[in-house]
């Protein structure tokens, strides 16, 4: 959830690549205050790539190239304008919700910020599983399939970093940059190698490419995997909160966006691939899948013991990205207090500015939600449960903020907006209205058990999906109601 993603300023400053190499610019007592091409395109990589992604599409074949094709034309390159727009015009503190807040409302835009932090809330058991799983491939692999380890570990893992993130986040988000660059650019980029090496030493291939393979046979149950593609391109906001300091925004950022389009789609893609030619698709684990492909490829060349290595490279990576993405979305949240959104008890936050009631509010939910793992058939299945319900969380904001750039475009014509996107309103409606399908089509695809993985019993399915939305949004509806009331009086 991602995919996984919205950051606030401070964090993702300190956290990126970019922002680390911008403090010690600063310690050096040379100042800049604005990014350029590559300090965004670094943005926006570190903020969307991550390694945990590739299995799920790996299922596909060659064919997933078809979909990641599909996925950037519709919905990554349309999400990226519209924020890009939406963070130039209104660059005020909160991200989305005071974009979503300028076209419909406050409460409206409070939904939207709700949103964007329920689905990280629901996306933490997915990264703790990939985690742990990456901490099994060091010691003993076998413990990638024991769901008492993984609960565990996930548990003692996550409160020991929400713990750590009360005492601030200086020291810790410098970690969370470096962990981004060693844990997901360096493996992903080594497992690129690896495909590479494999296919020019002829080696057996267990996909073909073909143009027969490359367009898939689709029907809509076959079709559900495509979900993680769409989700995977999830998180053009990290790079939008950051437009309104770029020297040129108008110049800069569409070719900071083509950059990190191609880095992010080629590293997809071929990544994915690698995955896909050494393990068999009906072995291909959605957890576990780089570290099948990864072992395969070191077994070539006697050198098993590098898969402790890397899998120690991505755990480092997973401990930051989990480190950031904790803190961030509850920040993101809280800035919608200064409006009375939320109650007097989850606006509570510590010396250190840590929102601790909503840190603790998280807490709970994602220790319920993971122990969802000692009940589901299989480790694929509640993984793409936790998935499928953080895509439909996902999509529905991403619709909102969609139509909140066209929207602005009629009630606020004339804002100052340091990028547009081209064409006038055609282009508008036909950019935005397109990523908005993707969206709903995601949506009815996320109520849809896939045919690649054995979920359990539908009707259990489709009831955790509607009980999880319900949960999940419900606080969101009740407490602008009661937000509504106390005006009214």
């Amino acid at each position: 959830m991602q995919n996984i993603y919205p950051l606030s300023y401070k964090v993702f400053n300190l956290d990126s690549a970019v922002g680390v190499v911008a403090r010690v610019i600063k310690l050096m007592k040379i100042h800049t205050k604005v990014l350029g091409i590559y300090g965004i395109t670094g943005i926006t990589i570190a903020g969307i790539l991550t390694p945990r992604t590739l299995p799920i599409m790996a299922k596909y074949g060659f064919a997933s190239t078809f979909f990641y094709i599909i996925a950037a034309l519709l919905f990554f390159i349309p999400t990226a304008l519209a924020c890009a727009e939406l963070a130039t015009g209104w660059p005020q503190k909160g991200g989305s919700y005071a974009w979503v807040s300028a076209a419909f409302g406050s409460g409206t835009g409070f939904l939207t910020v709700w949103l964007e932090w329920v689905n990280n809330v629901a996306a933490f058991p997915m990264n703790l599983v990939f985690l742990t799983t990456a901490l099994a491939y060091i010691f003993d692999p076998s413990l990638a399939q024991n769901k008492a380890y993984l609960v565990t570990l996930m548990l003692v893992i996550f409160w020991g970093v929400t713990l750590l993130n009360l005492f601030g986040i200086r020291i810790s988000s410098i970690f969370s940059g470096f962990g981004m660059l060693l844990g997901t650019l360096l493996p992903i980029g080594l497992i690129i190698l690896l495909g590479f090496g494999w296919w020019l030493n002829g080696q057996t291939m267990q996909i073909q490419f073909n143009l027969h393979t490359f367009i898939p046979d689709v029907h809509f149950h076959s079709a559900v995997l495509f979900v993680s593609v769409i989700l995977g391109y999830a998180g053009m906001q990290v790079a939008a909160f950051h437009i309104h300091e770029a020297k040129n925004p108008q110049r800069d950022f569409p070719k900071a966006l083509a950059i990190s389009a191609l880095v992010i789609i080629l590293a997809s893609v071929l990544g994915t691939l690698a995955i896909a030619i050494v393990v068999p698709e009906k072995n291909i684990n959605l957890v576990t899948g780089i570290f099948q492909a990864i072992n395969l490829f070191f077994s070539q060349y006697h050198l098993q013991w590098f898969v402790s290595l890397i899998a120690l490279l991505i755990v480092i990576g997973s401990l930051a990205s989990l480190n950031t993405w904790l803190i961030a979305p509850a920040k993101g949240l809280h800035a919608s207090v200064q409006d009375g959104h939320l109650p007097k008890f989850l606006q509570k936050t510590n010396q250190k500015g840590a929102p601790t009631s909503i840190l603790f509010c998280q807490g709970l939910i994602t220790t319920l939600l993971a122990l969802l793992f000692l009940y589901m058939p299989s480790i694929n299945s509640s993984y793409w449960l936790l998935l499928s319900l953080t895509a439909i969380l996902t999509f529905i904001m991403d619709i909102l903020i969609l139509s909140a750039v066209i929207r602005l475009r009629y009630t606020q014509p004339d804002k100052p907006r340091a990028y547009k996107i081209p064409g006038g309103l055609p282009a508008v409606w036909i950019i935005c209205g397109a990523g908005i399908l993707v969206c709903l089509f995601g949506v009815a695809l996320g109520f849809t058990p896939p045919n690649q993985l054995k979920t359990g019993n539908a009707h259990f399915y489709h009831a955790f999906l509607i009980g999880g939305l319900l949960v999940l949004g419900a606080p969101a509806f009740f407490m602008s109601f009661k937000r509504k009331q106390k005006s009214v009086v």
